[in-house]
C-alpha cells in the first residue's frame, strides 16, 4: 500500500499542477481517446479518482474477488459499459472550466485521506460490481491517472510528465512483475506507451511481449 499510495499521490499532484496552467483553448483540444476532448478526459479522470472516496463510504464486501489486472479485463468493457463511460465523461465535462480545474486537487486529497483512514486489508466494491482489496483498486487509479496523463500530454503537445513512482506501479502491473525482454531495450515509459496502445508495436515486439507472458489490459474504446 505504501508504494501504491505514494504513486497515487505523486501522479495526482503532478496532474493537478499541470491543469492549473491550461486555458479554454487547451480544454477544447481533441485527444487520442475519441470522442473526448481534453476537457472531457479531465472530467473522466476526476470522476475515477473520486470513486475511491465513494467506495470507502459504502459497506465493505466480505472478501476480494478480483485484482487490478482483472479489473481491466476485456469482458468488463462491453459496448454498453463503454458507451456509459464515454457519456459520463462528456456530461461531467460541462462542469469543467478553468476555475473547476482546481477540483482535481481537492478530489485526490480527499481520496488520499480516505485511504489513510481505512483499516488494513480493506475491501471495496467496484463500479463493475466486483469486490477487490483497496490496494488493488488504488493501483487501478494510478493506471488511470498515469496513462490518461500521457494522453493529455500528447493532446497538449507537452512532454510526458509521468512520475517515477507511478511508472513503477503501472509497469509492474503490465508485466505481472516479469522482466522486460532484454532485446526490447524499453524503459518504463516506452513499455507503458507500447503495451497500452499509446505507441505502435512491431510484429517482433508483440511476439516478445506475448512470449514474456505480459497481461494485456483493456481500457475501453
Amino acid at each position: 500500500m505504501d508504494l501504491v499510495r505514494a504513486a497515487f499521490r505523486a501522479e495526482c499532484a503532478r496532474l493537478a499542477g499541470i491543469l492549473t496552467e491550461l486555458d479554454e483553448t487547451d480544454l477544447d483540444r481533441p485527444t487520442g481517446c475519441p470522442p473526448w476532448t481534453v476537457r472531457e478526459l479531465i472530467a473522466h479522470v476526476r470522476t475515477g479518482v473520486g470513486r475511491v472516496t465513494d467506495m470507502l463510504a459504502a459497506p465493505a464486501p466480505p472478501t476480494a474477488q478480483v485484482d487490478a489486472a482483472a479489473y481491466f479485463g476485456a469482458a468488463k468493457f462491453t459496448p454498453e459499459v463503454d458507451a456509459a463511460r464515454i457519456a459520463g465523461g462528456r456530461r461531467d465535462a460541462r462542469q469543467v472550466d478553468q476555475e473547476a480545474l482546481t477540483h482535481l486537487d481537492r478530489v485526490w486529497r480527499a481520496a488520499d485521506a480516505a485511504v489513510a483512514a481505512a483499516p488494513p486489508g480493506q475491501v471495496v466494491r467496484t463500479r463493475h460490481g466486483d469486490a477487490m482489496r483497496l490496494t488493488e483498486f488504488l493501483r487501478t487509479r494510478v493506471v488511470e491517472v498515469g496513462v490518461h496523463g500521457l494522453d493529455l500530454a500528447a493532446a497538449l503537445d507537452r512532454p510526458p510528465w509521468l512520475t517515477a513512482p507511478a511508472a513503477e506501479v503501472i509497469a509492474d502491473l503490465l508485466t505481472g512483475g516479469r522482466a522486460v525482454p532484454a532485446e526490447l531495450r524499453w524503459d518504463r515509459l516506452t513499455l507503458i506507451r507500447k503495451t497500452t496502445g499509446r505507441a505502435a508495436l512491431s510484429g517482433a515486439e508483440r511476439a516478445a511481449v506475448d512470449a514474456a507472458g505480459f497481461r494485456w489490459l483493456a481500457f475501453g474504446s
